[in-house]
C-alpha cells in the first residue's frame, strides 16, 4: 500500500512544532466552515491553506482537516483516479504522477494520500519548491492532528478522520510493528488503543468514512 512505501518520507516529518491541544467539536467546525462572516469560513481558509501554508494557526488547520468531514467531491483511495494515481507512483512515471495528482489535489486539497504522493513525486523530480510548498501544508494538516489531544487516554485521545490518516499518524509517532491493537466503539467514533509493555497510544478513527 502506498502508506507503507511512504514510510520513511513520513518519518522524515516527525519533527514538527505543535500548537496547544484543543478539543475537537464537530458542529462547531462544521457551522464555521459554512459561515461567510467566519474567520474559519472554508474559501478563506482554503485560500491561505493553498497560497500561505504556514501562516495558518492550530484552530484554522484543525477547520481544515476536520473539515473534510462536511466536503463533497471528495478524493477516495478505492475510486479509479486514486488507483491510477497510485499506479503511476508505483511505476516511477512521476511525470504522470504529478499530472494526476494535481487534478485530485484541486478535488481534494486537504487529503493527506494525495499530499504524500505528490511530495514523493517532487523529491523524485527534484522540485524543491512545490516539494517545500506541500510539505507546509502536509505539516499544516498534521499539526491539527497532533493537536486533537495527547493519546494519553480515551477522553484525550489523537483524533484522526479514516484509517488511512491514523496509519500516516502512527508513522509520524514511529510506532512500530511490535505495537499491537485493541479497538473498541466509542460516540461518534472507534477508539484504537495501541499499546507496547506499559506504553498506550489512544486514537480516535470517526465514522464518518471517506
Amino acid at each position: 500500500m502506498i502508506k507503507h512505501h511512504l514510510l520513511l518520507l513520513c518519518l522524515l516529518f516527525s519533527v514538527f512544532s505543535f500548537g496547544q491541544k484543543t478539543a475537537i467539536d464537530l458542529k462547531t467546525i462544521g457551522k464555521d466552515l459554512k459561515n461567510e462572516k467566519s474567520t474559519y469560513n472554508y474559501e478563506k481558509l482554503i485560500f491561505k491553506y493553498k497560497a500561505y501554508p504556514k501562516s495558518l494557526d492550530t484552530i484554522e488547520s484543525q477547520h481544515l482537516y476536520y473539515g473534510r468531514n462536511f466536503g463533497s467531491n471528495l478524493v477516495s483511495t478505492t475510486e479509479e483516479d486514486f488507483k491510477a494515481l497510485a499506479e503511476a507512483f508505483k511505476n516511477g512515471d512521476f511525470d504522470e504522477c504529478i499530472k494526476k495528482g494535481k487534478v485530485l489535489y484541486e478535488r481534494d486539497p486537504t487529503n493527506l494520500d494525495v499530499l504524500l504522493i505528490l511530495l514523493r513525486a517532487y523529491d523524485s523530480k527534484k522540485d524543491g519548491n512545490n516539494f517545500m510548498h506541500h510539505l507546509s501544508q502536509f505539516r499544516t494538516l498534521t499539526d491539527a492532528i497532533r493537536s486533537s489531544g495527547n493519546g494519553k487516554s480515551e477522553k484525550t485521545a489523537y483524533v484522526v478522520n479514516s484509517v488511512g490518516d491514523e496509519y500516516i499518524l502512527l508513522n509520524i509517532l514511529n510506532l512500530g510493528q511490535d505495537y499491537t491493537r485493541v479497538s473498541k466503539p466509542g460516540k461518534g467514533g472507534m477508539f484504537d488503543i495501541w499499546s507496547k509493555g506499559d506504553n498506550a497510544v489512544y486514537i480516535k478513527v470517526l465514522y464518518i468514512d471517506f
